[in-house]
């Protein structure tokens, strides 16, 4: 008879075979023609700035990861208020989240010059690589997850052996979870920095390219050209498939936590309910295999058809984890398994509403986004107001659906449909379980979202070789496709944050019941002061139920703690937005008179008699992207601390629950607003509403342009600040405990 134990092992092997597959796509990917000699030499202009910028944020990043291993470090090895794995676990995490970005910037810019070539010959030859190269990025992201988390579960189960079966396991799941604080910092960082870069330079490209000089896009005569193509890798791929991979870690691991607690009076299924979200996703990473082998398309395929196999891939792999969960979860003989199937069902569904409803917004062939392009018409203004006001509109079907799919997967899983919290332990590990439902099927919905910017740089990569225009036309049609992929990526991602955000808030309880035991051991007293009022007994909080915690902490809305930490959360998510938006518009102001001086000074760039100065452009996006992303990140990561240290348990679920709301909502008017400007902007480009050149495009190339650090600088990374915020709660509860003014 097939034990749990022996189901465990299906997580590494899951893990190996993705990652065998990845790198199957790669070299096949590498052995395509990369075209003749200019395109050759685009691709490794665009290759060493992408992997110089990527050295250099990585040497950034590592000074902040060792300054704060150091101080993890000293918590809990000095003051003893903190799990000694965590320094590790934190590093761990950091590492592959980079490292899983580092392996999908490498394929990306290898690929694009053999997708334009490709284009040389047809459109389907031209998606059939920068699919497959999309899904290296995808299997290496789900590969590595269930390789750390696997890896993981294994040594601290050896480490804590002798320790009781339930108790182990909360032990276990809560020191996992600070893994994914690292993902996160190494996430946001890249998002952050990626999302700067890419769009100082796109901007500064197009405001003096396209409107200035009346230039095509990636001419080129353009200096910000180069740099333009490295920013697409940077923060579409690198940023994207480290954001991904902490969504995947966290989700997975913040079910567990709340698998752990919700059976911890039986412990076999305390055991069962911690591996099942594990065991889910290595189904999903199998399953997403057969669901890459299914995107295929015919010669001479229309954009029509190209959608339609990008779509049935994914709908066969969410099909295919909708049925054989089922049979996993009969197998491992999980409580309640049909209900737990049912939140996993309920996941699944909130991403397809999710992505079906950002692409009728975003897509260039909806209402919404040729209605923005009409809107041309009358000048730039109408643009900015008609984008603003669809965006905001776009937000009600993801909160509804997020809702809906809160109440179920809560309901289904506990079965107490009047949430009256008497299961609230098993509903909230269905929340969680609905959110690595969502995330089962990564591997191949992080393919369809790199596939995005690497169609975009083979375009840029035609137009700059000066290929036939047929093949300029091939991969405009890709990068049309490619944006609506990207934005519904995008969608999905900001989706799957808020379920997952939703179940760390329930583990930061659990690991606040650990670090209460800490300090117990640590200094030898078996009453917890709450307040001046309120003195709990440690071996009551420890096995206090979820309602019960939240009672002797008074997390109440009448607690004004809680409500002044719902403003401050409130105020994160925007005060965020407004510091990534003015950093590239700073980054940008450098980029616009760069290109101008450029212009001006060396004669001969328009007539096409000199050559730019690339590479002082790429420095300019490469400085200004280090630079600013430091202080929202740091911003990111003080504000729990220092919320609860003053405020405490009460102020930090207030802000975590505030950044949760606003930060979901405006992450989604955000991506959406700039995903249908820039669609906008393509479908006049396409020969509709005056076309290229006209005053109509003028205007909508403005509207993308407010759009872009709208879709991939702040908007995308509200997703990682409203987990990461989660995260770091969870790391330093410890302090929280220890230490509160209030």
């Amino acid at each position: 008879m097939i034990t749990i134990q022996d189901l465990f092992w299906l997580i590494p092997s899951a893990s190996v075979l993705a990652l065998i597959f990845a790198g199957i796509f790669f070299y096949r990917m590498k052995a395509q023609d990369e075209g003749n000699e200019v395109m050759k030499m685009i691709a490794r202009h665009v290759r060493s700035g992408a992997m110089a910028y990527l050295r250099q944020q990585y040497k950034i990043v590592a000074i902040f990861f060792v300054l704060i291993t150091v101080v993890f470090a000293f918590l809990a090895y000095c003051l003893h208020i903190q799990n000694p794995w965590v320094p590790f676990a934190f590093i761990s995490g950091g590492f592959f989240s980079g490292l899983a970005g580092y392996i999908g910037m490498k394929t990306a810019t290898y690929a694009s010059g053999r997708v334009a070539n490709a284009c040389r010959h047809s459109l389907d030859a031209g998606l059939q690589i920068a699919f497959r190269s999309g899904a290296v990025l995808g299997l290496t992201v789900v590969g590595l997850a269930m390789l750390d988390i696997g890896a993981w579960y294994w040594v601290l189960n050896w480490f804590y052996g002798d320790m009781e079966l339930s108790m182990r396991l909360v032990v276990i799941t809560t020191t996992m979870l600070t893994f994914g604080m690292g993902a996160s910092l190494q996430a946001l960082f890249a998002r952050v920095g990626g999302g700067i870069y890419t769009k100082a330079a796109d901007m500064g490209a197009d405001l003096v390219g396209k409107t200035e000089a009346h230039i095509p896009e990636d001419d080129p005569r353009n200096p910000a050209t180069i740099a333009d193509n490295v920013g697409d890798n940077v923060g579409d791929v690198a940023g994207m498939g480290a954001d991904l991979y902490e969504s995947y870690c966290g989700s997975i691991l913040a079910s567990a936590a709340l698998g752990a607690a919700a059976y911890m009076a039986v412990p076999e299924m305390a055991l069962k309910a911690v591996l099942t979200p594990m065991l889910i996703a290595a189904l999903g990473t199998i399953l997403s295999l057969l669901g890459v082998y299914a995107v295929r398309v015919k010669r001479g395929a229309s954009q029509t058809e190209l959608m339609a196999a990008l779509n049935r891939g994914i709908n066969l792999s969410s099909f295919l984890i909708a049925i054989a969960s089922a049979f996993l979860l009969q197998l491992i003989g999980l409580d309640n398994w049909a209900g737990i199937w049912g939140a996993i069902v309920t996941g699944l569904a909130v991403g397809i509403v999710i992505g079906k409803s950002t692409e009728h917004y975003t897509s260039h062939d909806s209402y919404p986004c040729r209605k923005i392009a009409h809107s041309a018409k009358t000048g730039p203004a109408t643009v900015i107001i008609s984008g603003i006001g669809i965006g905001m509109i776009s937000t009600c079907i993801p909160v509804i659906t997020v809702v809906v799919g809160t109440v179920l997967a809560y309901g289904l899983a506990s079965g107490d449909w009047h949430f009256t919290g008497a299961e609230m332990s098993k509903g909230l590990y269905g929340i969680g379980i609905a959110a690595v439902g969502m995330l089962s099927t990564l591997g191949l919905t992080l393919a369809t979202d790199a596939y995005g910017p690497i169609s975009d740089n083979a375009g840029g990569n035609a137009e700059m070789s000066k290929l036939d225009p047929e093949v300029r036309r091939r991969t405009d049609a890709l990068d049309a496709l490619g944006n609506t992929t990207a934005a519904t990526g995008k969608g999905f991602a900001i989706g799957s944050a808020a379920l997952t955000a939703l179940a760390l808030l329930a583990s930061y309880i659990e690991e606040l019941k650990i670090s209460i035991l800490h300090w117990s051991e640590a200094t030898g007293n078996t009453i917890y002061k709450i307040n001046d009022a309120v003195s709990v007994e440690v071996s009551k909080i420890a096995t206090a139920s979820l309602s019960d915690f939240m009672g002797y902490f008074q997390v109440t809305l009448m607690n004004p703690k809680v409500l002044m930490g719902l403003f401050v959360g409130a105020m994160m998510s925007f005060m965020f937005c407004g510091l990534t938006m003015n950093a590239v518009g700073r980054a940008a102001e450098k980029m616009v008179k760069e290109v101008r001086r450029q212009f001006k000074e060396i004669k001969g760039i328009l007539t096409g008699e000199a050559e730019p100065d690339y590479v002082r452009c790429v420095e300019i996006s490469t400085a200004g992207a280090q630079h600013e992303m430091i202080w929202p990140s740091v911003l990111a990561v003080i504000t729990p601390i220092c919320m609860g240290i003053v405020f405490g348990v009460p102020g930090v679920f207030g802000l975590l629950a505030g950044g949760l709301a606003s930060g979901f909502v405006l992450a989604v008017f955000m991506a959406n607003s700039g995903g249908a400007w820039d669609n906008a902007k393509k479908y006049i480009e396409q020969g509709h509403v005056g076309g290229k050149g006209s005053e109509s495009h003028k205007a909508a190339v403005i509207g993308d342009t407010v759009g872009d650090p709208f879709k991939d600088t702040s908007g995308p990374s509200l997703n990682i600040l409203i987990k990461l915020m989660s995260m770091v709660a969870i790391v330093t509860a410890g302090v929280n405990i220890a230490v509160t003014l209030f």
